[in-house]
């Protein structure tokens, strides 16, 4: 296994917690390799829909005080000054801004006095799979949200809001919350997808010509599928919890689509179980094939060398050159030995045959 790969999974495997042992309740550290913010804040109502990148968090008061629904999306969390500044301004508690900038949260859902605070992970593929995390919140008029890297997975509500399709424009923010999870959750099912396709594709690969190689691969998808689930499994307590429990800032109307949310997850989960399995099932294959392989091997050896073992014991009878060694002058001798040499392998192989040894045993 190549070490290159061993040392990409042990960073993945490896936690990593910036603030030191003992600090204070709500110590706020941030990656010193992760990119910088970048804010664009999409305001909206029935008729009209304002977007635009901004660099002065201030500014996104006025859009507060204008707009029903103010959707501010921070993309990078390497500027402390600016995550501060936005955590000032919507009032965040500090505990939920450490967990923004700490991105090992497992989902969850957390309820502030004035805000709702959501953690969930999202999935992307890249050298192998991965997920980053996802923080929003939600206000009486607002969505804040945090990502760690710049993704398109959001950009079909975006395009909703846009075309005023749905019921986007009409709801509140508690809807467009919906519309985020709901974008994460759906991210999972592509991935998933093409997980599946190389999992059969293996699967035939293994079973048609079993080679060392493979057990890399299934090590690296039994890899990647413990991070999936790692990511999802945590997803079902954070929808129950959403669509169940009485919170005051999402409306009961939307509750009916985060129980769809809800079985989106029992989907990515029930599916995650059956690759786990499929994936315990292809190392039994592959083991299998090997063993079979082997057997096949050191079945060909064995017969080999139970077919020259009596061949060498005529050329051993007839190369020791005793002076009185009756056909040692004969003229047929050494074919009479060649054709004893043959005849006895015939009668070998044929005998193997008619055991089964080689091939099919006969049937009656």
């Amino acid at each position: 296994m190549p070490r290159r790969n061993h040392r990409r999974r042990a960073r993945a495997l490896a936690f990593s917690r910036r603030s030191l042992p003992g600090s204070a309740p709500g110590t706020l550290i941030v990656d010193p390799n992760a990119p910088k913010p970048q804010i664009r804040v999409v305001a909206y109502n029935l008729e009209k829909v304002v977007e635009k990148d901004i660099d002065d968090v201030p500014a996104i008061r006025e859009y507060l005080s204008q707009w029903p629904v103010t959707w501010i999306h921070v993309v990078g969390l390497g500027d402390l000054s600016v995550v501060t500044k936005l955590g000032e301004l919507f009032n965040i508690h500090r505990l939920a801004l450490e967990d923004v900038l700490n991105v090992h949260q497992r989902p969850k859902v957390e309820q502030y006095k004035n805000h709702c605070y959501i953690v969930l992970r999202a999935v992307r593929e890249g050298e192998g799979f991965a997920s980053e995390q996802v923080s929003i919140f939600l206000g009486k008029n607002f969505v804040l949200s945090f990502q760690e890297q710049p993704s398109k997975g959001f950009d079909p509500v975006v395009g909703r809001i846009r075309q005023g399709k749905g019921r986007t424009r009409t709801a509140g923010p508690d809807h467009l919350t919906y519309a985020l999870i709901d974008a994460v959750i759906d991210g999972y099912f592509p991935v998933l997808e093409r997980f599946g396709e190389s999992l059969e594709v293996l699967e035939d690969a293994i079973v048609s010509q079993p080679s060392g190689r493979f057990f890399e691969q299934i090590h690296e998808m039994r890899h990647a599928l413990l991070s999936l689930r790692r990511a999802a499994w945590p997803l079902r307590e954070t929808m129950n919890i959403l669509y169940r429990e009485p919170i005051p800032l999402i409306d009961e109307e939307e509750r009916i689509y985060l129980r769809d949310c809800y079985d989106h997850v029992v989907q990515i989960i029930d599916l995650l179980e059956n690759y786990r399995d499929v994936t315990s099932g292809l190392m039994e294959v592959y083991l299998s094939s090997i063993s079979n392989r082997t057997n096949e091997i050191m079945k060909f050896l064995t017969i080999i060398s139970a077919v020259f073992i009596p061949l060498t014991l005529v050329a051993g009878i007839y190369g020791m050159n005793f002076e009185h060694l009756p056909e040692l002058k004969w003229r047929l001798g050494y074919p009479l030995a060649l054709g004893l040499m043959l005849v006895l392998a015939l009668v070998m192989l044929l005998y193997f045959k008619a055991r089964g040894w080689l091939g099919s045993p006969d049937k009656t």
